[in-house]
């Protein structure tokens, strides 16, 4: 498929609603999933959200990746809203979408000004009213740039602890008692192996920053 013809492809939605998936690392596969992307949207969205919220359990620990998530996002907003930079990239085209470029850095600074006085020992603290938001807000974002499944990389942190409570908790009840973990969310596991709070959480900013890294590698490998 030439450039054309892909641009042609990517902006039939300047009006209307894409219903197809971005899969990252593939040039032209985008399955349309019709009204099934609303399930889909509401999954990420609400995902995302509880996921931000189950890893802020120690100082520092949900902002660090937070902040490095949205940098990333930052990239795809601006690229995704920019028709020429997409077409040449080969990635959906959404108009308009280069506006939450100054959403994403918005919570970009405000989370470095939060981290100044959430790192340990924390003198401030999120809460659920500052993950459950940030997470939430995080999803919107993926779903509107049309990078979804990019946001499993890009949140790999994320995801990780959400899944040590799903599987913690269903293997619990299957087992009789039995546990995976010493104690899920997985960053408190490490707290009891014997990690310092402060290791645990800077070793969960390099994984971050290393998956957000390898995210923004899917714009050309495809």
């Amino acid at each position: 498929m030439g450039h054309s013809e892909y641009r042609d492809n990517i902006i039939h939605n300047y009006s209307g609603f894409d219903s197809r998936l971005n899969l990252p690392f593939f040039k032209t596969i985008a399955p349309d999933l019709g009204l099934f992307y609303i399930p889909l949207a509401i999954f990420i969205i609400v995902g995302a959200s509880n996921a931000v919220n189950l890893t802020d359990g120690l100082d520092g620990l949900a902002i660090g990746p937070v902040i490095v998530a949205f940098t990333s996002y930052l990239a795809f907003a601006y690229l995704a809203g920019h028709v020429k930079i997409a077409s040449y990239l080969q990635i959906p085209y959404v108009a308009g979408s280069g506006e939450l470029s100054v959403l994403c850095g918005s919570v970009l600074g405000a989370g470095l000004g939060f981290l100044w006085y959430n790192s340990y020992p924390a003198e401030v603290f999120m809460g659920d009213v500052g993950s459950l938001p940030l997470g939430a807000v995080l999803g919107t974002v993926a779903v509107i740039t049309k990078q979804e499944l990019v946001l499993i990389l890009v949140g790999g942190i994320f995801v990780v602890e959400a899944l040590s409570v799903i599987f913690q908790v269903g293997f619990f009840k299957m087992t009789g008692g039995q546990r995976i973990f010493r104690m899920a969310p997985i960053h408190h596991h490490f707290e009891l192996k014997g990690w310092p709070e402060s290791k645990v959480t800077v070793r969960f900013w390099i994984i971050a920053i290393i998956l957000a890294l390898m995210s923004i590698s899917t714009l050309k490998l495809r």
